[in-house]
Order: C-alpha cells, then structure tokens, then sequence
C-alpha cells in the first residue's frame, strides 16, 4: 500500500512539475501561468486536460498563422486600392486627426487599421433599431451580402433574417454567412442546410470536432459583421437571437451598433474576406464589386481594428491601453464582462489616481455568474482609486464602449477582458470624431442616471461569504 501511494505521489509531483514547466515557457501573464499551476495541482489530470483544452498560448505558437492569406496576390492588390482610396493628406492634419495622431499610428502599426475619412455613421440603440436597420439593408441588396456572427439562432429574428438571405439569394444575390460553432450550438443543422440549398453559402468557424477539440474549442470568433453590396455595414454588440430583442423587465437587453457607410465599410469588407478564405471560402472576392465607389463625403475619421489569437499584436487591448494613458479629462467605460489583464487594469488606476474621472459601467446583474463575480472582484481596488463604478439596473447592458475626453470613442464586439484581448477574434471600430463621441456621451450619461454608483463604505462590508465566491472567481478569472 505505502509503495502505490510512492508511486502516486512521485506521478503527481511529476505532472504538476512537468506541466508547470509548460506553462512558464508559455510567456503568458503571470497572473494566468500561475493559476493555471494552482488548477494543475489541485486537480492534476483534470487541470491538465483542461489546460491543454483552454490554455495553450496559440499567438505564441501561430497556430492559426495567417500571414499567408495576407500575402495572397489579391488582398495585396486590395491594400493598395485603399490606400490609394484615402482622401488627399490634407485632411490628416484637420484637428481631429492630430490630437489622436498617436493611437491611428499604432493602429495602422499593430493592425494594418487603415484610417478612414469619408464615412456617414449612424448609432443603433438596443435591438429592435439594429435588427430593423439590418434587414432593411439586406432587402436592398443588389450585388452581394456578407454576414459573420458569434451567436446566430434560428429562433424568431434569426428566422426572419434567414428567410431573407434566402429570399435574396433566389434573386441571384451573392449571400455568404460565418457563424461560430461554439456561439451558435443551438443554430438547427437542418436549418443551415436549409439555407445551403437555398444558395446562401454558409461557413462555420473553427468546427469542435473531436479529435481537434483542443486546438479550437477556446479560440471563438466573437465578431458580428455584415456588409451589404460593399457599401453598407454594421458591427457593435449584437448577434442574432430574440434575446437580444427584450425590450422591458429584468431581462431588458440594452446594446450599441453602428451602421456605417463610406471608407470604413471596406475595411470591415476586407475582415469579411480575410475569415471567408479562413474558412475554406475560395471565390475571388477582390473584385471590385465588392468594394465600389461610394459618393460620402461626410468628414468622419475612424480605424476598423480587429484582433484575436492570429495576429501579432493584442492590437485592441494595446489602442485601448494607449487611449486611457493619453487621457486628461475623463474616461467613460461600459463593459458587460470586466475581467482586464493587469495593463488595463493599472492604466485605469493610474488615471484615476491622477485626477481624471473615470467612470465605468457594469451590469447589475448577468447572463454569466461567475464571470459577474469575477468582474466585482475588481470593484474594491477600482474604488480605493476613485474610479465611479455604477451597476445598471434597467435590464442587461450588453454594450462595449470606450469614450475619452470627447475626442475618442469606441464601439465594437471586444470587451474589456482578457479572452477578448488575447483569445476571441474581434472587431472594434475606433472613432475621432467630437460630435458622434458626444452622441455616445450622452446615451453613456443617460445610462448611469438608469443605474447606481457603488458606495466603498457599503460595498466594503458585504457579506464575507459574498467577498470569498468573489475572491474565488478573481482567482480564476484569468482562465474565464
């Protein structure tokens, strides 16, 4: 008996150590190596499957490498034409090009994000708004519809949606779908089908199929993009489900979108076409009626910037990091899951620490349990520095937006954690632009009068069963 229990323990010490040496040449965050060592020793073979499951640091190994597809002749060609499609320089040195001169440079260098000038943006609030927008322009459809989403359900909206992709398709417009595999386990297999011979071509993200189930199960494309004849666009924080349509009560679902039109639809268009080739699409989809002229001429300067496990760069993370550092005035957050790595974390701090006002908006309460106890793990150091933290409590605040000092702000499908920073592909479109900055002010402002602030006295002394699930969660937050 005393030899198997040797035995026993020379094996655990020999996983734990063995994998613990994994993970330390993983060059994760230290916070994250070490609480993938802590799930390793408390359950050795479990904390190992998981890790090979969920931890692997897959920017590091390139496992989804895709310099390849960049250097294709045809997206080469594409860079070209909108570069050359940029206005004259001039308007590079308007105001609001030069005070935010910094973060486009890092953009255009940790993204390839190219600035766009000529743009006409309209701002979506909650769904029935964006759902109705959509399927406006996907009614007008002449040439081509381009579609990619995290959650896509077959439910009432999606229904509605997918008839008219079908619909559309029998008119002989091109009609392309992405959807997630994990995001979208309830979308019916026969409905997709359904669509297929309808001649809507649809592709699924990253398919969990075992035995490749380690290798794609962490790694989510969480972008929701639709491009309509190349000239119409959206992106912002809503997929496709009728959850995302509640308009009342406690499960009242509140959101931001954009529709966009002019220069920066291209971008998202070339987004489109770098996953559509990810995803075993084939057809030539550099052709110019995928990315024509257009006649805006509105002056609305922004930056499509997407990341995720393929790209060099945290390229969100590192403009949102850059935009809090540069801030003087204030800093307005909403974030339906906050959960930052530590740069974040400490640049918010520091900000506050300094005399700006920062002010962030979480739910009241969440789809996701332990995710919101991990996020009010944050709360009491966010406090102790002077952040204004508020919780929401009309219903779920699903929107991701970042403002700063008005002459910044942000909106798109990342939230201000760490699996959207380093582990979802995703799609943020930056904007330099005063006036729609102030638009997205204001809703913030009007949302914080629908909320209440959290009072350090009280919130320090909640329950201390309460603090330790918290405690826990932030513990483990960094595998979430």
């Amino acid at each position: 008996m005393d030899t198997i229990r040797t035995i026993l323990y020379v094996l655990y010490i020999a996983l734990v150590a063995a994998t613990s040496v994994v993970i330390v040449f993983d060059r994760r965050e230290p916070a994250k190596a070490l609480a993938w060592i802590i799930v390793v020793a408390l359950i050795p073979v479990a904390g190992l499957a998981l890790y090979v499951l969920f931890g692997r640091n897959h920017r590091k190994e390139k496992l989804f490498n895709r310099k390849e597809i960049r250097d294709l002749e045809h997206i080469e060609r594409l860079s070209g034409k909108q570069l050359r499609s940029l206005q004259n320089r001039q308007s590079l040195q308007l105001p609001e090009v030069l005070v935010n001169q910094e973060i486009i440079t890092l953009l255009l260098n940790n993204n390839k994000a190219l600035l766009t000038v000529r743009n006409r943006v309209e701002l979506l609030i909650d769904g029935q708004a964006t759902f109705e927008a959509i399927i406006a322009a996907l009614e007008g459809a002449k040439e081509s519809i381009h579609l990619e989403y995290y959650i896509f359900e077959n439910d009432a909206i999606g229904s509605r949606i997918g008839e008219t992709l079908m619909r559309k398709a029998a008119e002989g417009v091109e009609v392309r779908l992405i959807y997630d595999d994990v995001g979208s386990w309830s979308l019916s297999r026969r409905y997709v089908q359904r669509m297929r011979r309808a001649g809507v071509d649809v592709r699924c993200f990253m398919p969990v199929v075992f035995p490749w189930l380690t290798s794609r199960v962490n790694y989510r494309n969480h972008r929701k993009i639709v491009v309509v004849d190349g000239r119409v666009g959206f992106t912002g924080g809503l997929n496709v489900a009728d959850r995302y349509l509640v308009s009342g009560g406690r499960k009242r679902w509140h959101d931001t979108h954009l529709r966009i039109e002019g220069d920066a639809v291209m971008m998202l268009q070339t987004i489109f076409v770098t996953d559509w080739f990810f995803v075993g699409g084939r057809p030539q989809l550099d052709d110019s009626k995928y990315f024509p002229r257009h006649d805006v001429e509105d002056f609305l300067p922004m930056q499509i910037a997407s990341s995720g496990p393929d790209s060099d760069w945290a390229s969100i993370m590192q403009s949102y990091f850059s935009a809090i550092t540069k801030a003087r005035r204030h800093i307005y957050i909403s974030s339906p899951y906050f959960m930052p790595d530590n740069a974040i974390l400490t640049a918010i701090k520091v900000a506050s620490l300094s005399g700006i006002d920062v002010r962030l908006l979480i739910p009241g309460s969440s789809d996701h349990k332990i995710v919101y106890w991990a996020t009010c793990s944050y709360i009491s150091e966010l406090l102790a520095a002077g952040v204004k933290v508020y919780r929401y409590r009309r219903g779920f605040n699903h929107s991701k937006i970042i403002m700063i000092d008005g002459r910044l702000s942000s909106v798109g499908t990342a939230n201000m954690d760490v699996r959207s920073f380093e582990d979802n592909f995703e799609t943020s479109a930056f904007i330099y632009d005063p006036t729609l900055t102030a638009q997205l002010e204001e809703l913030f402002l009007d949302d914080l009068r629908h909320s209440s602030r959290i009072n350090a006295k009280r919130w320090n002394s909640r329950p201390v069963l309460r603090r330790f699930v918290e405690a826990f969660s932030s513990l483990f937050s960094p595998l979430l």
